[in-house]
């Protein structure tokens, strides 16, 4: 039944329009049933891999960590795509290949477009330098072709995208200051383009569109107000939901319920973490040192175990059955030595290896496992 259960629900995803069918995911999101969506984001699993990392299955065999997050029991991968990087990863090229590995595994894929050389959140969205001279209308081609241009070139070699993020925590916008949501309309051109772009390639293919601070529901609503004001076109709502920075347990589950039931769109935590540890694995100090990041969930493998846990608990009962599942962020970002937070900066470190999916002796850790089942 459990197997039964799983493929109902990942046929909901990829062969329905998502908020259509609200009693269906219902029963798909009954007791007992998986999520849709038990995913993981592995976007420096191949720079890790060509600097020597190293993973290994639950007996300490070496293992391909696709392979193990398949077999524990996951979904997705989601990958981040940038335009022109320093250390040329993340590209289309390093895209592609880790994309062949993940559906020769079974695993589904997101694809994630920061549109920028690096990274792009709620304080930064540097435009490629590549795009720096262009106009309104230069940038809302350019965000166009980029996405068809990566989007077809997975599809053409069979292992197409099923969701698709067109922006990264986009809370002010993109392409900062012509795509910045100072200007909605211009804000409104290029996401569109960048739908566009993803329906032309992919008709059934998923757009998400994804924000950063899940506990508040006053940004949630101010933004999702004015994307379907100025007619911005999605499919889902991505959230990232830190509990260590983005509100309670509580405020969390409050903005996911009003969102859904607001926009009827189904619902993804496209980012979520918790530390296992507080001790470092590559000189590079963490970003969560704190023995009890959030009350009550300690940092230790049964607390990143029992905070996935809840937080999966809670997009389950997201009301109408539109809460589809969650991604742990960078569950392969391992410590190792220049695979660090700077893509032009060989010497930085890594500042999440305590919040990855493997421990520091590259085996999974309990949260795997329950994030298979969850």
């Amino acid at each position: 039944m459990r197997r039964i259960l799983t493929v109902l629900s990942l046929l909901l995803l990829t062969a329905a329009p998502l908020a259509a069918q609200p009693a269906q995911a219902a029963q798909a999101h009954g007791p007992g049933a998986p999520l849709a969506i038990r995913g993981a984001d592995v976007s420096s699993l191949a720079k890790s891999e060509a600097l020597g990392g190293v993973y290994r299955d639950a007996l300490g065999r070496r293992a391909d960590a696709l392979r193990v997050l398949s077999q524990a029991g996951l979904t997705f991968i989601r990958l981040k795509v940038w335009v022109n990087p320093a250390d040329g990863y993340n590209t289309k090229a390093r895209v592609l290949a880790v994309a062949k590995r993940a559906k020769a595994q079974g695993l589904k894929l997101f694809i994630d477009f920061h549109y920028s050389d690096t990274w792009a959140d709620p304080g930064k969205q540097y435009k490629p330098a590549a795009w720096e001279g262009l106009s309104l209308d230069g940038l809302r081609q350019a965000v166009h072709d980029h996405t068809y241009d990566v989007l077809d070139a997975l599809r053409r070699q069979g292992t197409p995208a099923d969701l698709v993020q067109v922006g990264n925590e986009i809370n002010g916008g993109l392409l900062w200051p012509d795509g910045s949501n100072a200007n909605w309309a211009n804000t409104a051109a290029l996401l569109n383009a960048g739908y566009d772009a993803v329906k032309r390639v992919s008709p059934a293919t998923k757009v998400v569109l994804h924000l950063a601070n899940g506990g508040d529901n006053g940004l949630y609503r101010w933004w999702f107000d004015n994307a379907a004001a100025h007619g911005i076109r999605h499919d889902v709502i991505g959230v990232s939901y830190y509990p260590y920075w983005h509100g309670t347990l509580e405020s969390f589950q409050a903005n996911v319920n009003d969102v859904a039931t607001r926009y009827g769109k189904p619902i993804v935590v496209v980012e979520t973490g918790y530390p296992f540890t507080t001790a470092d694995d590559d000189g590079w100090e963490n970003l969560i040192l704190s023995p009890e990041p959030y009350p009550g969930y300690r940092a230790t493998p049964q607390g990143q175990a029992a905070m996935l846990a809840k937080v999966a608990d809670i997009v389950r009962r997201i009301p109408n059955g539109l809460g589809l599942g969650l991604f742990t962020w960078e569950a392969t970002w391992t410590g190792v030595p220049g695979n660090g937070w700077d893509p032009a900066d060989p010497s930085s470190g890594n500042a999440w290896e305590n919040q990855a999916l493997f421990d520091f002796a590259d085996r999974p850790l309990p949260a795997m496992a329950v994030l298979g089942r969850v």
